[in-house]
């Protein structure tokens, strides 16, 4: 008796084990009578790696798709080998599922690139529901009125026509949802910033790094924000902008620096602007600029980086480092309030957390990181786009907010994603709902996350509290922030009760003038301003010609629009250096108030 029992325990254990995470029995037919497929997941980065294994996983005939000659794409052809990890402020590492399969086959933050090329495509071909074709191009999004149904690729110069109950679009562009007519914008647009360009960055590979050097240099210098551990490096910040470009649209920072099985390192440092990512050409060009400049930097980094004395040039990668091109719209748009409130969400398929880090445009010397969550949920509404069915985008170009992705566009999120979307389509197609339907129906998630928790996906829920968020001036905050005039810093901190001085306050107001729509204006306050120039400067921006402090006061506090009974006593004395709080809620204010205005002239 108690060897049945141990064979039946046996035999449930494994069974299991198959359907949460092994691979399913072998599909001969998609589940759609009429197709080819019952998926087909265009890109072959790690998020679509991830959506194809999950969706051949969940027992769906699955069809990866990628242009290159292998895949990985950011993480192989484009060397990023240091892994931007999504984990809580304990340590905890919060994209588990298929990311951490990933993660502790290729020996953690650091990786070879080859060694993970290679386990990405024996993740996809170990698969019995998965075929994957490298080498192949789509050509145009197959659409039925408003529905996507399948893709027409280029195979060896012939075009032939592949249809599927679900598409996933795991460009990193989101090439298939804005060719099927999804409603997105680029980069900075949404917050009036079309043309911020953000840097992009050519990884190169360097032999004959002197590592014990290097560490001990990184781990005994002065600076707590460098450091080094067996495969890993971080700083030489001073030495990286202290390099003087040939090519004036180049930049160097500090050093992220990964090495390989071989010894050789890579290094993710190098900064290069006037490159339209949405043009192959114009990327062409950008890898080009940045291989003749390496021909300046290897001397000066040779000079310069202690342990680098001898180091030379091996290669540089084949695809640029972008960071952020399309941001499509879907049922729901990931905010900055959601990044950095640590919110969860009812329809969660991922949780994670990353700084908001911003990186420099030609324009600017350095980035800035508007702020650090603890953990936030990306919503299963965010895969769902607008306007076209039977599609979900993952990845970087995902519903964010342009400022959110500072965030959320870092791989381990993408990875999630790229799971949930296996599960949901499997839910969707053997349940016959479709993916918007999905967004309002509570059942439906509550089953998919059911799903994703037994697949080792990580989804409890949370609330975590931030405590500037108690602060009486974070109303103000909220709308500065969302329009990128406020940053916190990795440790969200705002200087809120901190007098203003005159560079912040010019900044500040003209950015919340040019944001509204309106033009500049010349401000003239003292170094330390009071109360009376600040107000005064308010006051005559919005038409008041009252010369007296206390019938300009009144001017603003009329119908309580600018100042409020709450900030009224803030500036009572005339004479006072106003804190950056009070000085934050006017402008916060002011940007609201001029923005309605320029709306209606608009309308």
């Amino acid at each position: 008796m108690k060897k049945l029992i141990l064979i039946l325990l046996t035999m449930t254990l494994l069974l299991s084990g198959c359907n949460q995470s092994g691979p399913a029995n072998k599909v001969e037919e998609p589940l759609v009578k009429g197709t080819d497929y019952d998926v087909i997941v265009i890109g072959g980065d790690p998020e679509g790696v991830c959506a194809a294994v999950s969706s051949a996983r969940n027992g769906l005939k699955t069809l990866l798709v990628e242009d290159d000659d292998a895949l990985g794409g950011l993480m192989t052809l484009g060397m990023l080998n240091f892994i931007d990890i999504c984990e809580s402020r304990t340590g905890f590492i919060l994209t588990q599922g298929l990311f951490m399969e990933f993660y502790e086959a290729v020996g953690g933050t650091a990786f070879d690139v080859e060694q993970a090329k290679a386990f990405f495509e024996k993740w996809v071909m170990d698969e019995p529901n998965a075929s994957l074709k490298l080498n192949t191009e789509v050509v145009a999004p197959i659409m039925e009125d408003n529905k996507i149904v399948g893709v027409v690729l280029n195979e060896n110069g012939e075009e032939k026509s592949y249809y599927a109950g679900r598409i996933i679009d795991a460009t990193v562009d989101a090439d298939i949802a804005a060719a099927a007519g999804v409603p997105y914008t680029i980069a900075g647009e949404d917050i009036g910033e079309k043309d911020r360009q953000m840097g992009v960055t050519l990884v190169f590979e360097l032999s004959g790094v002197d590592w014990p050097k290097v560490v001990d240099y990184l781990e005994n210098d002065d600076n707590a924000g460098t450091g080094a551990t067996d495969k890993t490096a971080w700083g030489y910040t001073r030495e990286g902008y202290g390099y003087v470009p040939q090519d004036k649209l180049m930049r160097m920072r500090g050093f992220n620096v990964a090495r390989q099985d071989n010894g050789n390192v890579l290094i993710n440092a190098l900064i290069v602007f006037g490159v339209d990512v949405l043009d192959e050409n114009s990327k062409a060009e950008g890898i080009a600029r940045a291989q003749k400049e390496l021909e300046y930097i290897i001397p000066y980094v040779r000079e310069h980086f202690i342990g680098f004395e001898n180091v030379e040039l091996v290669k540089t990668a084949s695809q640029l480092y972008v960071r952020e091109s399309r941001h499509i719209i879907g049922e729901y748009q990931l905010t900055i309030d959601d990044v950095l409130e640590n919110r969860d969400q009812w329809d969660k398929i991922a949780i994670g957390a990353y700084p908001v880090d911003v990186q420099p445009t030609a324009t600017q010397t350095y980035g800035t990181v508007i702020g650090s969550p603890d953990r936030y949920a990306i919503p299963f509404r965010c895969l769902v786009p607008l306007e076209v069915e039977n599609l979900l985008v993952v990845g970087r170009s995902a519903s964010y907010t342009s400022l959110a992705a500072g965030s959320a566009r870092v791989i381990p999120f993408g990875m999630a994603e790229g799971q949930a979307a296996g599960v949901a389509a499997a839910y969707s197609l053997k349940n016959e709902i479709s993916f918007r339907e999905m967004t309002k129906d509570k059942e439906a998630i509550a089953q998919v996350q059911k799903v994703l928790k037994a697949q080792d996906a990580y989804l409890e829920d949370f609330e975590v509290h931030e405590p500037f968020m108690d602060h009486w001036a974070y109303s103000g905050v909220k709308v500065l922030r969302s329009i990128g005039l406020l940053d916190g810093g990795y440790s969200n901190d705002y200087r809120l009760d901190e007098p203003i001085g005159k560079g912040r306050f010019i900044n500040l107001l003209n950015n919340c003038l040019k944001k509204a729509g309106m033009g500049t204006v010349n401000v003239y306050v003292s170094d330390t301003p009071t109360n009376q120039e600040i107000i005064g400067t308010v006051a005559k921006i919005v038409g008041c010609e009252a010369g007296d402090y206390q019938e300009q006061l009144a001017y603003l506090q009329n119908d309580q629009v600018l100042i409020t009974a709450e900030m009224a006593g803030y500036f009572a004395d005339k004479d006072k250096q106003p804190q950056v709080a009070e000085v934050v809620m006017l402008l916060a204010n002011l940007y609201q108030s001029m923005s309605y205005h320029y709306l209606e002239q608009e309308a």
